[in-house]
């Protein structure tokens, strides 16, 4: 049991008058911490450090940022186990969810640290004589990054590595359900290296996100937002940072299809789907929602992908052999029974799973699933895993388009060309042929469309996302001016 503190300036504190909330175990309901409640006076404090220690941070070189940036990485990696333990405690995942989360933020943060020396700019040909022309890339400012807690590790890292690495300062607004491990990372950048102001993590209640969030992008030195999160929430900062004309990069919910083409090697495509559908108990952005399968190969398909659901090991999330733990609160354990349910209700069979047991929703497999189910519409974000039956392959890209997220898909198939052609029809910002609906690399742009979001992190594609573009010009001999 231990409290945390607001990470500001370098300094630890609490939050103003004391105020905080506690942080339990979703599993067994036992209180893990005690964490800080900022008010929007806190807020604006972590910005207005931000801001002071933007202009030294600015001007640092970029060997010394690339290694403050390798050693955090070095660090992760060697905390890996404290850290993945604070993510099954928190969150209530198995072990090796945590594992994954260590191992991808720090390759997150080496390929953060390749960037420092990644070209920022271009010579433009110009049409005035002895004029240099030039488009370049520059820091912009203060940086809020608002992560959430399914991912903890991944993507707390992921909203300040490469702003921090192209010359940023961070805000970073922890999520309440994760306070541990990301407020661990200001500890693991501190001992890198990184200087008092460029990293200040806040955290608030749940009450308090909107007024606290708000205050952030409101804050005059604040120039950009990265968000990842729901829909609903992504719409709320989008139209805060539009009033205050400030960009914002949104990762948003998903409802990721996958689509199983008549001659798929059936074995795989089950495989991924299951880990897809299941890993992390469905938690995640681009979790396989509907599964989209043509009717010559349904019965078969199915049969494999609820044998493996039913295989799973499910239980405490403490425990080494455990595959499945618990959903993050109780409130999204009676949404998975209550869209079951629905589904059922509707005409739907449940061919596995289907159960809840305390914080624990048993990976889920049904069929027959119409566009009247709710678990067809919503973002289900737990282990369930819904099968649509289809004719052709004109019905199956139909129905993957019929949703207003477009994050991440899936095509399986042997004829990979023909694979490719269904892929190239999908309204998704990411897609994977013969492969999950679930990948990430930190050096790829990930990000996705429609209420998914806009913008992309990773790579060249964050360098431009957290940069400002800007166009110069030298004048190396005299001008001729009609005037």
């Amino acid at each position: 049991m231990k409290e945390l503190q607001l990470f500001i300036g370098g300094k630890r504190r609490s939050a103003e008058g004391s105020r905080k909330f506690a942080k339990l175990d979703p599993y067994t309901g036992e209180k893990l911490c005690d964490v800080p409640a900022a008010s929007a006076t806190d807020a604006i404090a972590a910005a207005d450090a931000a801001a002071a220690a933007f202009p030294g941070w600015a001007a640092t070189k970029p060997a010394e940022r690339r290694a403050i940036l390798a050693k955090a990485a070095d660090l992760v990696a060697a905390r890996a186990q404290t850290l993945s333990g604070m993510v099954a405690t928190e969150i209530g995942s198995p072990k090796p969810w945590g594992d994954f989360n260590c191992r991808l933020a720090a390759g997150m943060l080496r390929e953060a640290a390749a960037l420092a020396y990644s070209s920022i700019g271009e010579t433009i040909p110009s049409d005035v004589p002895g004029s240099l022309s030039m488009a370049v890339r520059q820091p912009v400012g203060v940086i809020l990054a608002i992560a959430p807690w399914n991912a903890p590790v991944i993507l707390a890292v992921r909203s300040i590595a490469v702003p921090l690495v192209c010359g940023n300062t961070v805000v970073l607004k922890a999520s309440e359900m994760a306070p541990q491990a990301q407020y661990l990372l200001g500890e693991i950048f501190e001992e890198a290296g990184l200087p008092p102001g460029v990293l200040n993590i806040v955290s608030c209640a749940r009450d308090e996100a909107a007024t606290v969030t708000e205050a952030l992008i409101a804050h005059a030195r604040v120039r950009r937002v990265n968000f990842t999160g729901s829909s609903h929430v992504g719409r709320a900062i989008a139209e805060v940072a539009g009033r205050h004309l400030k960009p914002a990069l949104l990762e948003l919910g998903g409802k990721a299809p996958f689509i199983v083409l008549p001659d798929a090697d059936l074995e795989e495509a089950a495989h991924a789907a299951s880990f897809g559908a299941f890993m992390n108990q469905g938690q995640i952005c681009m979790s396989t929602d509907r599964i989209i399968v043509d009717r010559s190969i349904s019965t078969a398909f199915v049969e494999k992908l609820a044998a493996r659901a039913s295989k799973l090991r499910v239980g405490n999330p403490s425990l080494p052999d455990t595959q499945i733990g618990a959903l993050i609160s109780q409130d999204a354990v009676r949404r998975m029974s209550d869209m079951v349910a629905d589904a059922v209700s509707k005409g739907a069979v449940v061919k596995a799973g289907g159960n809840a047991d305390g914080a624990i929703f048993s990976p889920t497999v049904v069929t027959g699933v119409t566009p009247k189910m709710r678990i067809y519409q919503e973002e289900i974000f737990g282990p369930i895993a819904a099968v649509v039956e289809v004719d052709t392959e004109e019905e199956a890209v139909r129905i993957a388009n019929d949703t207003q997220y477009g994050l991440s898909a899936a095509v399986f198939g042997r004829d990979t060309a023909r694979a490719l052609r269904v892929a190239q029809q999908l309204e998704t910002g990411m897609c994977h042929i013969n492969g999950p609906t679930v990948h990430d690399e930190p050096q790829v742009p990930f990000g996705g469309v429609k209420d998914s979001g806009w913008g992309r992190f990773g790579g060249r594609a964050g360098v431009n996302e957290f940069t400002e573009l800007r166009w110069m010009t030298i004048q190396t001999e005299p001008r001729h001016y009609p005037i």
